[in-house]
């Protein structure tokens, strides 16, 4: 489709793909010694711009006859700002720059070597002893590539990056396939990478993530797919406030209609007897050499119940002895009646067939036809109803996740469990995902279970918590759905972080490690998730 922009943006269009293909206004500033964060949506520009920053892909300002255009055109475009600057340098190989992408789950494909040798290759040896402390490497220093899961392939790329000697480091989605331990651990990893000889730009959809590791940030808006446009910097605390709020103050443009505000969870625990769906006594479960062991627990008709812990410690195996699929080895499970699940599985490449996707959803669901309310309350909120004449095989990561999404959502079950359904959504989508959730269960009364590592997205919409603990691969312990606070507590007491609330959003914000207000936190008050 054609949009017509404002005159004076055609006049700044950086870089033009095709007559009526995508146009990207303005460029993101780096700044020696920052850390650059970059929000914004899917398909607005942001993987264009840091291949511009790193020399990937020239410029064509605008002209379409041109697929790349030429660097003395561009510096002379810049001339006067520090983008001048920053691109002679790199033109003149005064600078190196260090791209770590967002497909990191390729890498099986195009290298099947050992992490170590892949590591070594590339690094300087002082370098790569501290990142592989830094990363956790040691467990899978000796493995093949086509034996790691995505966590693994995610902190190998981030580690490739890291150990090259570079002047810049740009990394296109860090924290994906990560847990919040790992997503800690990469966030710190980037903020000690900081010295005064350095930029370093980072796109990321993770909230809490972008906000610890970012000292100034940019907005991407515009329309996916359409046009992208840069907004000023501003500070990482003011920009993802504004950001949230929906509104560019300095720039007079709104991209949101309603502001987003963070609650504190509403509690489900004054509900009466009548309204337990489901019941289980201690559970018990060994697949393997992993041995699961779950409280005695219960929940509530109208309750979402976040679930928290890291990667392959049970969590998925708990919710499939709820739903029936697989039987506990000790323990029992009550329910008033046979319950129906709808399950969106954490795997969805599966899913990408040569399919339209209306016909996907019919066929998924059961349904002979997609009725009003199924388009006003799930297809048209998700943005879906632009995709539904389009075969499913050309879906981009995002896209194939909104359509699974809805295909969960638009069965009628009595419990839903989401396993890591914020995976390739930006924060607007991860935003409307929890909306769209969070009416649809209260308003049906049913029961949903969320696996999420994305903190803000489970501050967002859980009414309660479930914690998995233990060792991954070998045991795991579940403790009852519980309030979020305790169960807050309890998760980030075990990975040592400390959360404070922001004054005008209420979006949880973590803490830097050993600040005042992290210490405080943990010895004087022992809140480590500060709900006012």
């Amino acid at each position: 489709s054609i949009v017509n922009l404002p005159e004076e943006l055609d006049k700044r269009s950086i870089h033009r793909y095709g007559i009526n293909g995508f146009k990207l206004f303005g460029l993101p500033i780096p700044r020696i010694g920052q850390v650059v964060g970059i929000i914004g949506r899917n398909g607005t520009g942001k993987t264009t711009i840091l291949k511009i920053l790193a020399g990937k892909i020239v410029p064509n300002l605008g002209d379409i006859n041109k697929k790349n255009g030429n660097w003395s055109k561009v510096i002379r475009f810049f001339r006067g700002t520090a983008l001048q600057l920053y691109f002679e340098k790199m033109i003149e190989s005064k600078i190196k720059v260090v791209y770590k992408p967002q497909e990191v789950d390729k890498i099986p494909l195009i290298i099947s070597d050992k992490v170590s040798d892949i590591i070594e290759r590339v690094g300087e040896k002082e370098k790569i002893t501290k990142i592989k402390k830094a990363l956790e490497l040691e467990n899978i220093w000796n493995r093949s590539t086509k034996a790691l899961s995505g966590g693994e392939l995610q902190k190998l790329a981030i580690a490739v990056a890291m150990v090259k000697p570079a002047d810049v480091y740009l990394f296109d989605e860090p924290s994906s396939y990560l847990d919040v331990r790992g997503r800690l651990i990469i966030a710190k990893a980037i903020r000690k990478l900081v010295n005064n000889d350095l930029f370093i730009i980072v796109v990321e959809h993770d909230l809490a993530v972008l906000d610890y590791i970012s000292d100034l940030i940019h907005i991407i808006f515009g329309e996916p797919g359409v046009y992208g446009i840069v907004s000023l910097p501003r500070v990482v605390r003011e920009g993802i406030n504004v950001y949230l709020n929906g509104y560019l103050r300095k720039e007079n443009i709104r991209i949101r209609k309603e502001r987003i505000v963070f609650k504190p969870p509403s509690h489900l625990y004054n509900k009466k007897k009548e309204d337990i769906l489901l019941s289980w006594s201690n559970i018990e479960k060994k697949i393997g050499h992993f041995e699961l062991r779950v409280d005695t627990g219960s929940v509530y008709r109208g309750a979402v119940v976040g679930i928290l812990g890291p990667n392959s410690i049970g969590k998925t195996t708990f919710i499939k002895m709820l739903a029936g699929l697989i039987s506990p080895d000790n323990g029992y499970i009550i329910s008033s009646k046979s319950l129906t699940l709808s399950y969106k599985p954490q795997l969805i490449t599966k899913f990408r067939k040569n399919i339209l996707l209306k016909d996907f959803l019919i066929q998924s669901t059961g349904k002979k036809y997609l009725t009003n309310k199924d388009y006003s309350m799930i297809i048209n909120p998700l943005g879906l109803n632009k995709l539904l004449d389009k075969n499913m095989m050309n879906f981009s990561g995002g896209e194939l996740q909104v359509s699974i999404i809805a295909s969960c959502l638009l069965k009628d079950a009595d419990i839903y469990l989401l396993d890591e359904p914020m995976a390739f959504l930006d924060v607007e989508q991860r935003l409307t995902v929890a909306r769209i959730l969070k009416r649809k269960i209260e308003q049906d009364k049913k029961t949903a279970f969320v696996v999420e590592h994305d903190i803000i997205a489970q501050d967002f919409l859980s009414s309660s918590l479930m914690v998995f603990l233990g060792e991954p691969g070998k045991s795991g312990h579940g403790f009852p759905p519980m309030k979020m606070r305790d169960g807050m507590n309890i998760f980030l007491k075990e990975i040592n972080i400390t959360f404070r609330r922001d004054k005008d959003t209420g979006r949880p914000r973590i803490n830097r490690e050993n600040s005042w207000l992290d210490r405080y936190q943990k010895n004087v008050l022992h809140e480590y998730y500060y709900m006012n």
